[in-house]
């Protein structure tokens, strides 16, 4: 694959977990579970094939909804993930990010996603985000709040708000907005993902659930970005 022909940065939705699961008659979180493993494939085939930025929808704001059953399995498998990431991250020379309003959070995970983010900080690899406990609306919520909080104290003007100053108080700042977003499972919606960060976003919904997500597949998904002409506000 022509690497000049790369999305810099791919944002992912991994979709089917658990209607895969259900496929195979076992619990949704037994989905979860192999989705991880799919998670750390991809990875390793976008940056070999040139990707610099991966950006992943591992849990929402609205995901706390789900079952108390589904919701521990979750954090179990993070827990899981966190305990191994800092020998991947510097194994991989993988650079890794939270994003999202981590608070929420077990004071656990909350100290072992200072750790990851504070030992990785320098890998020039991969760079990869997770966002966790994370929602559009609610990214764009806490920003204003920031920048409303320094109009109030008289260290921010009103005019002086940009779009590039706003984006550089958003949980991405300093990361490339995505060039391609891909949601698996068919499902054709964004679902308060990186709702500023996707404007200009092309997007890609195959129907593979995410756990069948292979190499042939993301190669599919650059073949459908570089078939789009790109453009920004032009006719």
């Amino acid at each position: 694959m022509d690497k000049s022909n790369v999305p810099e940065h791919i944002a992912i939705i991994m979709d089917g977990n658990g209607r895969w699961a259900k496929k195979k008659h076992m619990p949704r979180n037994y989905g979860h579970s192999q989705g991880s493993k799919t998670l750390e494939r991809v990875c390793e085939d976008a940056y070999n094939m040139g990707v610099k930025y991966v950006t992943v929808y591992a849990f929402s704001t609205e995901n706390w909804s789900r079952s108390e059953e589904e919701v521990n399995g979750l954090m179990s498998l993070l827990r899981v993930y966190m305990k191994d990431a800092i020998k991947k991250s510097k194994k991989n020379n993988m650079r890794v990010r939270i994003i999202g309003d981590i608070t929420r959070l077990a004071p656990d995970l909350q100290e072992s996603i200072r750790t990851l983010e504070e030992a990785s900080k320098d890998y020039t690899g991969l760079q990869f985000q997770v966002a966790l406990n994370y929602g559009g609306r609610d990214e764009i919520i806490r920003t204003v709040k920031k920048l409303s909080s320094k109009v109030k104290e008289g260290t921010l003007s009103v005019e002086n708000i940009t779009e590039e100053m706003f984006s550089d108080n958003l949980d991405t700042k300093g990361i490339p907005d995505p060039d391609l977003l891909i949601r698996t499972s068919a499902e054709q919606r964004i679902s308060n993902f990186m709702l500023w960060q996707l404007s200009y976003t092309e997007l890609y919904f195959p129907e593979v659930l995410w756990p069948d997500f292979s190499k042939k597949d993301l190669e599919d998904a650059i073949a459908y970005y570089n078939k789009r002409e790109r453009r920004y506000g032009g006719v």
